[in-house]
């Protein structure tokens, strides 16, 4: 018995299926969607995609997301540049920016092994805090306590950002982690 099958339809779910978090029942559905109910939006989607990749590439001084050679935060004179928030990833800095609150400066470090020590250096030129904006794990803290080791002859205050219990969230849906380290960095009232 031959099964039913439709080679573009499929190629297009398994190209889906290759995004974070889409599995086999979402991809199919949007690639349903753009093909049989809005395949307007299926065009405006793959030219998006063509022209983000083609046109998007690493920022030279901290390795943002960029149109230029500078992001547009590096490329921002009016942002603090003493102060340096290292991060993971570019979407990290997304998140941090919607928040609206900080105005420093950013350097993305994916891992301690693509990490270009001079490179570091020349982006704590001016820098007096150096802020650890990482998810909570024994790697990042190793790499927290390897880049504190490797700025150690600059003047910089080295922190990291609070963790803990997050705001409407009852205790016991809390890991243990998290739970500890808030119980760590309790403050006073």
């Amino acid at each position: 018995m031959k099964k039913y099958k439709i080679e573009a339809f499929e190629n297009l779910v398994s190209a889906f299926q290759e995004l974070p978090s889409i599995g086999k029942k979402s991809a199919t559905r949007m690639a349903y969607s753009i093909i049989m109910e809005n395949s307007f939006a299926g065009v405006k989607l793959a030219h998006a995609i063509e022209e983000a990749v083609n046109s998007i590439r690493r920022c030279k001084k901290c390795h943002n997301m960029s149109e230029d050679e500078l992001c547009f935060i590096c490329s921002d004179e009016f942002r603090d540049t003493s102060t340096l928030c290292i991060v993971q990833s570019a979407k990290d800095i997304l998140t941090i920016e919607e928040g609206g609150q900080y105005r420093g400066i950013y350097y993305i470090v994916t891992q301690l092994s693509d990490l270009d020590e001079y490179h570091l250096k020349e982006a704590v030129k001016g820098v007096e805090e150096v802020i650890f904006a990482f998810p909570p794990s024994l790697a990042t803290d190793t790499m927290i306590l390897y880049i504190e080791d490797k700025l150690s002859n600059h003047n910089i205050k080295f922190t990291k950002i609070a963790q803990g219990v997050p705001t409407g969230v009852e205790l016991d849906n809390i890991d243990v982690v998290s739970l500890t380290r808030a119980m760590e960095s309790r403050v006073k009232i």
